[in-house]
């Protein structure tokens, strides 16, 4: 990417990407932007030089007067730039007029960063006068990036700054129109912010035009909240999937498309393979269940990483490599869980969860990590969303200000959250079932912990039960395994960071070698299971079939990252892999047989 991510405004852009809409800055977190003072990079006016460098790239339209140029959750396009007359654009909320908030004059752009890989705009524009625009499609866009290097530079600032100020400024995006204490409200808002996208939240006991709205379609009960979309939609009580085909986020995927790979899971490991595979002129489709990043994205501060000696979020980190895969033409989809892997025919197919479509392509790269571990409580589905949580993001530091909260684990994971709800918590009850933190969580984290004063570590101790209403949970009750006494704590927040199973359930129809904890075995782990398996079968051949380190059992099936057995359960070490895994994908590709080289 041509921002260098030692630029300090690169790396404010980037933290400001991965923030809430309404978070509540920590005080170890990235300032907010000074938007005011950024006019100039985020509606730069090109040069005539920059402008004759694009021309190349596009094509020229002509729009008159009013004539609408741009319409948000419509309009697919890359980049347009004025040359002639100017573009005023609108942005929306369904129940305000819509607001004029810039134009774009002879030299200047619109778009944002989804805009890079062609998703729906998130405002209207329109010709002011006689209007001429050069219409920049995505892969052109992409084109441009990497064949003008300083250009490139400060197109892509400028949509990530615009994208920054729409999460800021609460606008551009859907209106989640519902209490902020429902469940399926802060379920929206997660999804909605841990993929970087604006939003806005109305409580209609706050606002009338919020609640004639509702009055209006009729809703109440298991169909709120209601959204309204860029385009003017309504849904009500939408999925994560409604939503992400009503913001573009899940676009229309072709079936008779063979992609050189297509990557489950688009943690920091998926996110490096698509990242170099398609930097390197591989076709790269990558499938995410609920947000980029993985678990990792949603670490509050990740201290140490190579090359960020103050500490980076795991959104920010996780934002970075988002933007740099679209640059070079991934094709993202969230929500796109995998429901089955087909390895009986050629291509390969990844079939969708919840549909019949089956994806196709050469190679496969599994890096679909962990699903987080839930512990075995009667009622803990009812308070999910409602006072359970398995990840704290500034939304959820919102939730808990000035509260007495309860967060259960001893990894880096818990420690990293324990810390960053401590400056919004009143107090953090830190639970762990051992007599220590020492034998899991890095020495760094245990110090911090010890000196912030408002944690306090209960060992050898676990919750037992929950308790509360249809409004939320109101008090659980903790078990001290050392001493047997159980006590109640009156507490409306629990976070949980206990481990997590990994992902390859829905790998079963395919065949893949996992290990007794459900890891996948890929490389000399897969020899090693077939000879043991083979000498207590009797059988003896003379050779196994070889394979590179990162293949599984299935050959073109590949595994990387926290769901692969023996992985370093380190970002760093999945960001590795992901990049390894690609000279790997290659050499099968060069490998295959004429007849199957050229499906």
């Amino acid at each position: 990417m041509a921002i260098s991510p030692l630029d300090p405004i690169a790396a404010e852009t980037h933290d400001a990407l991965a923030t809430s809409p309404t978070a509540l800055a920590p005080a170890h977190a990235a300032p907010t932007l000074d938007l005011d003072k950024r006019g100039y990079q985020i509606f730069p006016t090109l040069s005539p030089g920059d402008v004759k460098q694009m021309l190349r790239f596009g094509q020229q339209r002509t729009y008159q007067d009013g004539e609408p140029v741009i319409e948000a959750g419509k309009t697919c396009y890359g980049l347009m730039l004025v040359l002639k007359g100017a573009l005023a654009m609108y942005r929306t909320n369904g129940l305000d007029e819509p607001m004029l908030f810039t134009t774009h004059t002879v030299g200047q752009f619109a778009g944002e960063v989804a805009q890079l890989s062609g998703r729906s705009p998130l405002a209207n524009g329109y010709a002011v006068g006689a209007t001429d625009v050069l219409v920049v499609p995505p892969e052109s866009l992409r084109a441009l990036l990497v064949a003008h290097a300083d250009l490139g530079e400060r197109i892509v600032r400028a949509l990530i700054l615009r994208r920054v100020g729409l999460i800021e400024q609460n606008s551009g995006g859907p209106t989640i129109i519902g209490a902020r204490s429902q469940g399926r409200v802060h379920a929206l808002q997660s999804f909605l912010s841990a993929n970087g996208h604006p939003y806005s939240v109305i409580d209609p006991a706050e606002d009338q035009r919020a609640a004639d709205l509702i009055a209006a379609h009729d809703a109440s009960g298991d169909d709120l909240p209601l959204v309204v979309c860029p385009d003017g939609a309504i849904k009500k009580n939408p999925t994560t999937v409604d939503m992400g085909r009503c913001l573009g986020m899940l676009p229309e995927l072709d079936d008779n498309k063979v992609w050189d790979v297509i990557v489950v899971g688009a943690g920091p490991a998926g996110l490096a393979t698509a990242v170099y595979a398609a930097s390197e002129g591989l076709s790269v489709l990558a499938l995410e269940t609920r947000a980029y990043g993985g678990q990792a994205g949603a670490s509050a501060r990740i201290e140490n990483y190579l090359g960020f000696p103050t500490g980076v979020s795991g959104g920010a980190l996780a934002g970075r490599a988002y933007v740099q895969a679209q640059k070079f033409g991934v094709e993202i989809a969230i929500p796109a869980p995998s429901g089955r892997l087909i390895c009986d025919t050629w291509p390969l197919q990844v079939e969708m969860c919840g549909s019949y479509q089956r994806l196709k392509a050469r190679t496969v790269v599994l890096s679909c990590g962990a699903r987080y571990r839930r512990p075995s409580l009667a009622n803990l589905k009812q308070f999910e969303g409602k006072g359970v949580y398995y990840w704290a993001s500034p939304i959820e530091a919102r939730l808990c200000r000035s509260e007495e909260i309860v967060l259960v684990g001893g990894g880096n994971s818990a420690g990293q959250a324990a810390v960053f709800l401590s400056a919004h918590a009143s107090k953090v009850h830190m639970l762990i079932r051992r007599d220590s933190l020492s034998a899991t969580m890095s020495s760094y984290l245990i110090e911090r912990i010890e000196a912030t004063p408002n944690i306090e570590l209960h060992t050898y101790s676990e919750i037992v039960a929950l308790e509360g209403n249809d409004d939320g949970l109101k008090q659980i009750r903790v078990h001290n395994s050392k001493t047997g006494q159980e006590t109640d704590y009156d507490v409306g927040r629990v976070f949980l960071f206990i481990g997590a199973d990994p992902n390859t359930a829905w790998l079963g129809d395919c065949g893949v070698d996992v290990d007794e904890h459900g890891f996948i075995r890929t490389g000399f782990d897969v020899t090693k299971a077939q000879c043991r398996a083979n000498f207590e079968n009797g059988v003896y051949p003379r050779e196994l079939p070889s394979r590179a380190a990162l293949e599984t059992s299935v050959p073109g099936v590949f595994a990387i990252g926290d769901v692969r057995a023996t992985s370093t359960k380190r970002v760093a070490a999945a960001v590795g892999e992901g990049a390894a895994v690609v000279s790997q994908i290659h050499q099968f590709l060069a490998n295959l047989p004429v007849d199957k080289r050229a499906v």
